[in-house]
């Protein structure tokens, strides 16, 4: 039994990755009264930003910036970080056509790469597009479209966005559109390439980076959380949240031991509950049920898989990018990390190489089931195909396979949502945030963000509305802290 200490106020966190460590860690900044209790079902915190190793080399489940206008956000990653932060510079392409596109887009780069004939063909039909614009934006495909035209739809959102999620740009959702693109048009990206401008923060020139990878910055957060009297309580999977009307009273606790074999059912009882597992999950592990149309609504949620090839080459950097998104139809791979780019020091060895073979995929299907080696072979020969590096040029591999990376924007996601965010809210003392608690395609900070709001709801008593916070503003202009009267927007997250 997990033993609390008497003179606070137990709160218990679900899922020890950056939003619940961050409502851990806000919880015991602000307030000395309460305690936090991290349950994480894994053997390592930071979720999705987690850094894995093998054999000395690190490697990030997809690369993950640290670039924020958050000030609240910045704040605390120098406090956990300090000096262990390092600046990368941004260099990152799109391979497409058998050619590689600066991305940021580069003026000349992008003239010469695509011909002066495309090029017209792009700005004609972006004119044609602004004249004659779809009435309506409901897909993914017509939010971008109007903004951007067809022709450079075609060329350069179409095949990589259907790679990443798997179904046709007309059936995603363009509020996914808004969220991931805002604040970007084809006459900015112009106006971009040729002078040198960038007020877009999908495009910035640099970020900071924990030197060791983003896991770097939740072992430190964990560590913290433990020092000042909190538990982060690892191989914890909760399954089940117990409830008695609208007041959640306790959680349902499987430990794992280290040979995978699992404990007794332990009861954790708390004042108050914040969530970042899986909304679809959180809704199938309360106890009461909740009623049968939020089950039904989040049985409606759906979710994109990945999994990540890191192969390690028998000679230094094939590529100096950060990254490169793979538009070509040629090979499945959707994007390649070079992850001594990010930081030499997740490498042992500076005469080697680190390649991240990232793809998209859903649990069960061709990829998911492949076996290790088959993945192996497939990334080498499409490393190979790209021809930048050959296949028996790889000496290592690592494979992790990623469940429930991406909510889903398909047509349907929306209304459920509503439904399912309409229930949890009659809840007095339970609180759900980060990307899959809140089905929402959050950016590591907006996670963060999220995190610090519930906490300070715990303490402020119902300050701010996780579900209405205005995420777009925190790119745009520096989030202050909000009076109890101020009303808060919602506009999707980056």
């Amino acid at each position: 039994m997990v033993k609390t200490a008497k003179s606070k106020s137990p709160v218990v966190v679900i899922g020890g990755g950056p939003a619940g460590l961050t409502a851990a860690y806000e919880l015991q900044k602000i307030s000395q009264e309460h305690q936090p209790l991290v349950f994480e079902g894994s053997d390592m915190v930071g979720g999705i930003s987690r850094t894995e190793s093998k054999n000395g080399y690190r490697f990030d489940i997809g690369g993950h910036r640290f670039f924020t206008k958050v000030t609240e956000v910045e704040s605390m990653w120098h406090e956990v970080m300090g000096d262990d932060f390092i600046t990368v510079p941004r260099l990152s392409r799109i391979f497409y056509r058998e050619k590689y596109f600066d991305y940021p887009l580069k003026f000349f780069n992008a003239l010469t790469s695509i011909g002066p004939y495309e090029a017209i063909r792009i700005v004609l039909s972006y004119a044609k597009w602004r004249v004659r614009p779809y009435p309506e934006e409901d897909s993914f495909e017509q939010w971008v479209i109007n903004r951007f035209g067809g022709r450079l739809y075609m060329h350069f959102f179409r095949s990589y966005t259907e790679k990443v999620w798997g179904i046709p740009g007309r059936e995603i959702r363009a509020d996914w559109a808004a969220q991931r693109i805002k604040n970007l048009s084809l006459i900015k990206v112009i106006w971009n390439a040729m002078t040198g401008a960038n007020d877009t923060a999908s495009l910035i020139e640099e970020f900071q980076y924990p030197r060791l990878g983003p896991g770097m910055m939740w072992e430190k957060v964990r560590d913290l959380v433990r020092n000042d009297g909190g538990e982060v309580n690892m191989r914890s999977e909760v399954v089940g949240v117990n409830r008695d009307g609208t007041k959640v009273t306790s959680v349902d606790i499987r430990k794992w031991s280290e040979d995978g074999k699992p404990s007794e059912v332990e009861n954790v009882k708390g004042d108050h509950f914040v969530n970042s597992m899986a909304i679809r999950d959180l809704i199938h592990s309360f106890k009461p049920a909740p009623p049968q149309e939020v089950v039904d609504a989040a049985n409606k949620l759906s979710y994109r898989d990945f999994l990540i090839v890191t192969l390690v080459l028998d000679h230094a950097d094939p590529f100096p990018d950060n990254w490169i998104y793979i538009h070509s139809p040629k090979v499945k791979v959707g994007r390649i990390q070079n992850f001594r780019a990010w930081s030499k020091e997740m490498l042992p060895d500076q005469n080697t190489a680190s390649i991240g073979m990232e793809y998209f995929c859903q649990e069960g299907d061709g990829l998911w089931t492949m076996s290790d080696e088959e993945l192996r072979d497939l990334a080498g020969k499409e490393l190979e195909t790209l021809g930048l590096a050959g296949e028996k040029d790889v000496i290592d591999a690592a494979i992790i396979r990623q469940p429930k990376a991406y909510p889903v924007y398909d047509g349907i996601y929306r209304e459920a949502l509503d439904v399912i965010e309409g229930w949890l809210k009659t809840l007095d003392n339970f609180q759900t945030v980060g990307r899959n608690g809140l089905h929402r395609y959050n950016n590591q900070d907006h996670s963060m963000l999220s995190a610090m709001y519930a906490a300070r709801n715990i303490i402020q008593k119902d300050r701010y509305d996780i579900w209405d916070v205005n995420i777009e503003r925190s790119y745009h202009e520096e989030m202050q802290l909000k009076e109890k009267t101020d009303v808060v927007n919602a506009v999707p997250a980056e």
